[in-house]
């Protein structure tokens, strides 16, 4: 269904490489971002740059968000010239961005007011995946507005799964969020055990990585800590932002996150040290100075 016309909203380190890959397939794509730098870059890849959301609204039937959080949704959902105004009644909206569960169900019942239809599809993959096109959606909606959208969000990822009503997908990527903090965090602590013996960290995760140690999640970011780049491609500040909204859904429905509290805390304190810009794999920097040593490949 290439025909189907496609807004995007929101441009930044996710949006754009997802854009392009909508563009590759076929797409009529209109786009806006509040950086005119970033709608003028994926205009001269082939998208229809638009001045406004009004202008996204007036012409794609299908409208996709990712921007940073909760607020920014909301700013674009239903803030003055936003989709609520001026989306047509029928319109599918898919928020791909990553917020809190009670954001997304609070939108998606008031678009609904205008028979906007709405459904949270948040990824994970970071910028690599967006690249390639291999992220993982994690989807809240309806049967049929899924069916609608899979289409649209399968050439952007290598998994689009309905995982319940609403909200849903939010839920899922708090869960996912977590998952990946703290196996940062074991893979930090653990390859600094082995710096401090005197073992090429290099060596260790040869030799564990194919067994059950092994993650997705090690393989994508333990070459980063080795060779000590921490060039973003998920950022510390939207981690830290992903897991106070878990803390806050845990809070909201009485249940304690030992864990995942222990690891906010890191992440805050990398950010109170300037590391806020930096990759998620800089969790590693936490033992470093922790332990007083570089996790790095004896080279």
């Amino acid at each position: 269904m290439v025909n189907l016309k496609i807004g995007l909203i929101g441009l930044g380190i996710m949006g754009k490489p997802m854009a392009k890959n909508l563009l590759k397939a076929g797409y009529e794509l209109y786009v806006y971002d509040i950086i005119p730098e970033a709608v003028k870059e994926i205009e001269t890849a082939g998208a229809k740059g638009c001045a406004s959301i009004k202008d996204v609204a007036a012409n794609a039937g299908l409208i996709l968000i990712m921007v940073p959080d909760s607020p920014q949704v909301k700013e674009v959902a239903l803030g003055a010239g936003g989709l609520y105004e001026h989306a047509k009644s029928g319109t599918l909206v898919v928020d791909m961005s990553s917020i809190a569960p009670l954001v997304s169900q609070e939108v998606g019942a008031k678009l609904a007011e205008k028979g906007i239809r709405f459904m949270d599809a948040p990824v994970s993959g970071g910028e690599p995946k967006a690249i390639d096109g291999t992220l993982s959606f994690m989807v809240g909606g309806t049967k049929e507005d899924f069916a609608e959208a899979e289409p649209v969000l399968k050439h952007m990822g290598a998994s689009v799964v309905l995982v319940g009503k609403l909200g849903s997908g939010n839920t899922t990527k708090l869960a996912n969020q977590i998952i990946v903090a703290l196996n940062i965090a074991a893979v930090s602590e653990a390859f600094a055990l082995a710096t401090k013996a005197g073992v090429d960290p290099a060596a260790v995760f040869e030799a564990i990585k194919g067994g059950l140690a092994g993650s997705t999640v090690m393989n994508a970011k333990a070459p980063m800590i080795l060779d000590g780049n921490f060039k973003p491609g998920f950022k510390i500040d939207l981690h830290s932002k992903d897991l106070t909204n878990a803390l806050d859904t845990a809070k909201s429905l009485g249940i304690p996150l030992f864990l995942t509290a222990q690891i906010f805390q890191t992440v805050q304190h990398l950010r109170a040290n300037g590391e806020g810009g930096s990759d998620h794999s800089a969790i590693a920097k936490f033992y470093e100075a922790m332990c007083g040593l570089e996790i790095r490949e004896n080279k």
